[in-house]
């Protein structure tokens, strides 16, 4: 049994060799791990630390910056795990985490598994306000539309059956990759689980990338596929 981490990276040259550090301490247990690393385009130093690693990754390279979603499904591409998951260049999720996210899948015979940073009460629960407000809303919105009963939508430790997320018909470019998955997910019949994992936040002046802008794009995807499945009907 193989978890194939995808770990989409633009511009991490100050945190990717600590998440890497960090993985490479992770023990799956009877599970086996793929590294599978995706660089965006990165222009500050990132690129050329990833070339000087050794032969232990698979390190994929984007001409130019594509986004979070077109690097994901990148990787995707190449992954030949029979869970995948997407783990964030910077040092928010700790890896430790995905033992116990691919122990539930396997025991469960999940077809898809959500981390949520919101049952962890022990968890400082935002980079901010304004991401508190909009994670919050972002959730709410999809259990309206989806009838599910998440606490967290846009966790970024969203783990998959390999072959689920590869029927997906995704066309993510940037961070709506969480919505889309989610909505498709739903759409796929999934009533989606969740398990507490922990969380660290960084903050603008540290590099996040996340913006405001990006939560109302990923309502608009969520009501996207909302209206596109009601046609179907």
């Amino acid at each position: 049994m193989k978890l194939s981490i995808l770990i989409p990276v633009y511009n991490e040259k100050s945190t990717i060799s600590v998440i890497l550090d960090k993985i490479a301490s992770l023990d799956l247990g009877f599970a086996e791990k793929e590294i599978i690393i995706i660089d965006d385009g990165s222009t500050d130093g990132t690129r050329e630390f990833l070339r000087s690693l050794n032969s232990e990754y698979k390190i994929l390279y984007h001409d130019k910056n594509q986004g979070k979603g077109a690097a994901i499904r990148t990787g995707l591409k190449e992954a030949t795990g029979a869970y995948v998951v997407v783990q964030d260049a910077d040092l928010e999720y700790d890896p430790q985490d995905l033992r116990t996210m691919v122990q539930k899948m396997i025991a469960d015979n999940l077809r898809v598994l959500y981390g949520s940073r919101r049952l962890n009460k022990e968890n400082k629960q935002h980079s901010g306000f304004q991401y508190y407000v909009g994670g919050w809303f972002l959730t709410l919105v999809t259990n309206m539309l989806y009838a599910q009963r998440l606490t967290d939508e846009p966790t970024c430790y969203k783990m998959f059956k390999t072959d689920f997320l590869r029927s997906m018909p995704l066309a993510c470019l940037r961070f709506e990759f969480c919505p889309e998955v989610t909505a498709l997910s739903a759409l796929a019949g999934e009533k989606i689980k969740e398990i507490p994992i922990s969380y660290f936040p960084r903050h603008r002046n540290e590099g996040k990338k996340i913006k405001w802008q990006d939560a109302i794009t990923a309502i608009r995807v969520l009501v996207f596929y909302k209206i596109k499945s009601l046609f179907k009907k």
